[in-house]
Order: structure tokens, then sequence, then C-alpha cells
């Protein structure tokens, strides 16, 4: 019962450590960021370079901030591919999906607030382009959460330390490459909940079941990609540094034993 329990992720409603509610916080606030900034972006100019750059920039910046909370997951395809590598727990992970949607929508909801009807827009709402069928916008959306989630376990490789101090930026990056690549098709969405925040703010739900399975099933293949081919290999223990010290502390412990023995 307790490796099942632990499996679900009951153990950590119980547990004081984990703290499960500071990295709920930490979802929500990542993904009101992400909206509220890189959809208020959209609201102010057409140029897709803009767009990337605001994207790209919101996520470093909220990973920067609550990634020590949460793992800075900010990002429902990103969540269920650490679920499905078994870094997550299945409670933690609905529990992120969960607060990473109403982080999207009350991040959007605030742009559409706080500015007049004149300068709303779309309000940064991802669509298909005109010639877009919804089964190529599945395939585009499919391989901007494959490169999202395989950079998200490359820079997060515990075998791979050094990668740590830029995983913000590297993340934030892949971001910024997706959305230069296929802004024009899709609107590069990569990320279910900040799709889920526009479409709620405009009510506007076309083909939105693409902006879903696109990157969870991106984001499912990286996962299985990365951890049985890609992964990093642990550095091999220097066993024979080990063992020469411990012939010398021997050696040493020896001579010791002998001179007390000459010892008159």
């Amino acid at each position: 019962m307790g490796k099942f329990e632990y499996s679900l992720g009951l153990n950590e409603l119980k547990s004081k450590e984990q703290r499960l509610w500071q990295s709920l916080i930490g979802e929500f606030m990542g993904n009101l960021i992400l909206n509220f900034f890189a959809c208020g972006a959209c609201t102010q100019i057409e140029n897709g370079t803009f767009k990337a750059l605001a994207f790209g920039l919101a996520i470093f910046v909220a990973i920067t901030i609550v990634g020590h909370l949460s793992g800075g997951h900010v990002n429902p395809a990103v969540t269920i591919a650490m679920l499905v590598a078994g870094r997550i727990s299945v409670l933690r992970a609905l529990l992120y999906i969960v607060f990473q949607c109403l982080g999207a929508i009350a991040g959007t909801g605030a742009v559409k607030i706080l500015l007049d009807e004149h300068y709303r827009g779309s309000l940064g709402h991802t669509a298909l382009e005109t010639h877009v069928t919804e089964l190529q916008g599945l395939g585009i959306e499919f391989f901007l959460g494959l490169v999202l989630v395989l950079t998200v376990f490359g820079a997060c490789d515990s075998n791979k330390p050094d990668s740590r101090y830029t995983a913000p930026l590297a993340i934030g990056m892949s971001v910024t490459l997706g959305h230069l690549g296929t802004i024009r098709y899709t609107g590069a969405s990569m990320n279910p909940a900040r799709t889920l925040g526009t479409a709620f703010a405009t009510d506007n739900w076309n083909a939105h079941w693409v902006y879903w399975l696109g990157p969870i099933l991106g984001g499912v293949a990286a996962a299985l990609l990365y951890t049985q081919v890609l992964e990093a290999k642990a550095p091999p223990k220097n066993t024979e540094a080990a063992e020469k010290y411990r012939t010398h502390a021997d050696e040493r412990e020896m001579r010791k034993l002998e001179g007390a023995r000459d010892y008159p």
C-alpha cells in the first residue's frame, strides 16, 4: 500500500517537507506571467519575431522565478512528459495541470480587463492558418512539444550538472525557436494551458483539441526518446583512486603497528 500511495502521490498531501501548495502557486504564477506578458505583447504588434522573443523571454523569466518551487514546468505537456518518465507523481501532475490552466486564464483575463477593446485584438490566441488543416496543425504542434521537452530534459539532466545553470535560458530559447519556425501556421502554442487561457478569454474554441493533443504527444515522445536513448550516462566512480587511498591508509596503519611492537 505504501508503494502504491507513493506512486499516486498521496504521501505528498501528508508531507510537511514537500510543500505541494508552494509548487502549485509556482505553476499558477508561471503561467500567469506567460499569458499576461507574452499575450499582452501580441496585442501590440503582428511581427512574428517580436512575438517569438516575447514568449521566449516570458518562459525564461517564469522558470527563473518559480523553478525552485515546482521545477518550472509551466506547461501541461512538460508535466505529462515528467509523469511518463516517472519524475513526478500522478497527483502532483494532475494538480499542476489544473493550476497551470488557472494561471493562464488569469493572465489572459487580466490583459482583457486592463486593456480597452480597441487594443485587445485576438489577445494572442492561437489559430490555424487558412490553408493548414487540423492534422497538419497537429503535426506541427507535435514537433513543437518534442523540441521543447527534449530541451527541458537535456537542460535538467542530473548527469549534466553544468546545464542547470543555463536551463531557464535554454528552455526559453527553445520556445523562441518554435515560434520563429511555425508561428504563422498554428500560432506556435507549444503549451495547452497557454492556448486554453486565450480560448477562454476570446470564447474561440476552433481546433482546440489540436493544441492539447499535439504538444502532449510530442512531449511524451520526447520523454521516451531522451530517457531511453539520449540521457547522459552517470560519470564512472573513481574506484581506482579510492582503492589506492585505502591501500596507503592500510600501509600507514601497518607501519604504526610495527613501530609499536618494536618499542621497548
